[in-house]
């Protein structure tokens, strides 16, 4: 900004005919200045610089570091942090959010995965996935159906035939009823040898199969290393990390505690009901609880609880096989059930 004095000495040395180049090197002022004054008046050189507005974020802006540095090295994503800081009295824009999460992270690159539709009731997606590092690790069972894209999540200690099966039984309780199919990708719980009997025709954990059978499902194998054919699961699993996890184990740390599976479910089932299944989805433009309503119309009514305890007994080896209370065939029978179901 130039002074008053500076800009007296201007406005006589212009008035007796120095240049650009002349006013530049007397007032020692760069020729744009010169220029800009010359050209725009007195009032470009009495134009401050605008005081910075308090902005509807500053408030929040400490909350929102201390988030991300709880969360680091993982990223807590700015729809997450719109959510919490609109509790807390935020009414301000989620772009200007966006805007400053952006300084303080960098954006990841968006994966790609190949996506097809089936019919209401056709088709569950379930996997396992990972979280927490070390002794703090846990396994998370994840079942999504096709149409409605209804969503249901287990934190487990382990990956066994029981526990997957547990887990399948609580997930179609959720929804209300059991799909004809269920696409996985190589669970060893699941299938033990790909075309065994035959391109497409797989040799399934015998396990595992009689509660398929039990509930009336189909068990189907998405292509080999392929997993994104079942897209729909693998997706979610990405947004259950970014959206849930994340922002669940900062706040745990802050209050100074260690994620444990039963804070983790108590925590995800309102997640479920409160989040992931009640905002619009962005692949069908409607919310995942209210295409449950309809989609639970075409599943398959639940079965009776599985009744069966010595699960893992049906996949041990023949000398240590023995007669278990309950199952309606001899054990040599189940390494050949269902040698019609392809992928």
């Amino acid at each position: 900004m130039l002074t008053a004095e500076e800009r007296m000495e201007l406005d006589v040395l212009r008035k007796h005919g120095a240049g650009i180049r002349e006013l530049a090197r007397v007032t020692g002022w760069s020729r744009n200045t010169v220029r800009r004054y010359l050209r725009e008046g007195y009032a470009a050189g009495m134009r401050k610089a605008a005081p910075k507005r308090a902005e509807k974020l500053d408030p929040f802006k400490d909350y929102i570091v201390d988030r991300v540095k709880a969360a680091a090295p993982d990223r807590i994503p700015a729809v997450v942090l719109f959510r919490e800081i609109k509790a807390r009295g935020y009414d301000g824009g989620e772009t200007r959010l966006k805007q400053f999460v952006r300084g303080l992270v960098s954006a990841p690159a968006p994966a790609t995965a190949v996506r097809f539709e089936t019919e209401p009731g056709q088709q569950m997606q379930a996997d396992w996935a990972s979280v927490g590092r070390g002794v703090d690790k846990l396994k998370v069972f994840i079942a999504t159906l096709g149409w409605s894209r209804a969503a249901y999540v287990e934190f487990c200690d382990d990956e066994r035939v029981e526990t997957l099966i547990r887990a399948h039984e609580n997930a179609l309780l959720a929804f209300g009823g059991v799909p004809i199919e269920v696409l996985y990708d190589n669970m060893r719980t699941v299938v033990i040898e790909r075309n065994t009997y035959g391109r497409g025709i797989h040799r399934f954990h015998p396990g595992f199969l009689d509660y398929a059978r039990h509930a009336g499902f189909l068990p189907r194998l998405c292509q080999p290393y392929r997993a994104q054919t079942k897209g729909k699961v693998e997706r979610f699993i990405g947004y259950l990390k970014r959206s849930f996890w994340v922002p669940f184990v900062a706040s745990m740390r802050q209050a100074g505690l260690k994620p444990d599976k039963h804070a983790a479910n108590a925590a995800v089932a309102r997640w479920l009901r409160e989040v992931a299944n009640a905002r619009v989805h962005a692949t069908t433009n409607e919310v995942p609880a209210e295409r449950l309503i309809v989609e639970a119309q075409k599943l398959q009514s639940l079965p009776p609880p599985y009744a069966a305890r010595s699960i893992r007994l049906l996949g041990a080896p023949p000398p240590q096989r023995k007669a278990i209370i309950g199952y309606q065939h001899p054990l040599s029978v189940y390494d050949a059930l269902f040698p019609e179901v392809r992928s």
